[in-house]
């Protein structure tokens, strides 16, 4: 089973030259990275949620605009790490950066230019990184601030363009769409049109329930958990039946995500379900088990199998 978009996108006229190219989006936690990718590509290829540190390893979407192939590199957001874990994300964000075409750096406008905003936009900088700038949630800000906070971003760093835009409306987002497609090279298409991204069903169906273990837990808890995909069957009816392991450090935290008389965990379960239903267009059977493993993050193998580097 593939994740595809919903329809096809139709290849461009012979006459006309194909683009592709590789744009990393980077900025601050929870500046709505995942949001915006998830709007280009036309469904859902990265988790959200309100909680900071929400995506742990690069994701790529892919969005297609006429001839152009656009490969966005959804990053975790860069902060200050604390922990092997944490130290390991904010390479791979910066990982992608320094690998892709373009860099788009989102910035959360209603917090402005603060702390981690500088930061990021120093370290572009002291790279030799030119980048585009993109103002996000302007919806919750008026005008007037936001011209000024353009300005000061941009005399902060280097920038070859800025917009003004709300991922979670869509405000000025093709605009950006636009300006990053013209500006990739030419060159053939590197995915298939109706591919939406290149991550995996099972790591995906992993994702989709970390993402309801962050909603609906409080704390540092999503923070010590982790979700692994350890089984997989394509049913004969057309369903799938998808088995899947909750990781936490401790066993009061076991509890936690049980819930009394197993109530949470029934919740979780429910939520993803009908995430993973509409992602897959078929009747999902999960099931949802949670094991007590104290040093998970710590594991080398772990690190490898999303992606980012234990050593970082």
């Amino acid at each position: 089973m593939t994740t595809e978009a919903g329809s096809a996108a139709p290849r461009p006229p012979a006459s006309e030259p194909t683009r592709a190219g590789f744009v990393a989006v980077v900025g601050p936690t929870n500046a709505g990275k995942s949001t915006l990718v998830n709007r280009l590509v036309g469904g859902k290829v990265s988790i959200v949620s309100k909680k900071p540190q929400t995506t742990r390893t690069r994701v790529l979407g892919i969005c297609m605009r006429g001839p152009t192939q656009i490969i966005l590199v959804d990053t975790p957001g860069i902060f200050r790490p604390r922990r092997r874990l944490d130290r390991a994300m904010v390479a791979a964000a910066w990982a992608g950066a320094a690998e892709a075409d373009q860099v788009v750096l989102l910035v959360d406008a209603k917090r402005g230019l603060d702390e981690d905003a500088r930061a990021v936009v120093e370290r572009l900088k002291a790279g030799g990184r030119t980048a585009i700038l993109a103002l996000n949630k302007i919806d919750l800000v008026l005008r007037p601030m936001l011209l000024a906070l353009a300005d000061e971003i941009n005399r902060a760093g280097r920038f070859s363009a800025t917009f003004m835009i709300s991922a979670a409306t869509g405000d000025g987002v093709e605009d950006l769409v636009a300006h990053v497609a013209g500006a990739l090279p030419e060159g053939p298409w590197l995915y298939p049109p109706e591919q939406m991204t290149d991550v995996p069903d099972r790591v995906l169906a992993a994702e989709i329930t970390r993402e309801q273990v962050f909603h609906q837990l409080h704390q540092e808890l999503p923070y010590a958990s982790a979700v692994e995909t350890e089984g997989w069957e394509e049913r004969a009816d057309g369903s799938l039946r998808i088995e899947q392991m909750i990781l936490v450090e401790r066993a009061s935290q076991k509890a936690i995500v049980l819930g009394r008389g197993g109530q949470r965990i029934k919740a979780i379960g429910t939520a993803a379900r009908a995430e993973l239903e509409a992602i897959f267009g078929c009747r999902v059977h999960l099931f949802l088990h949670v094991k007590v493993e104290e040093r998970w993050g710590e594991d080398r193998a772990r690190f490898r199998d999303l992606g980012l580097d234990f050593d970082a």
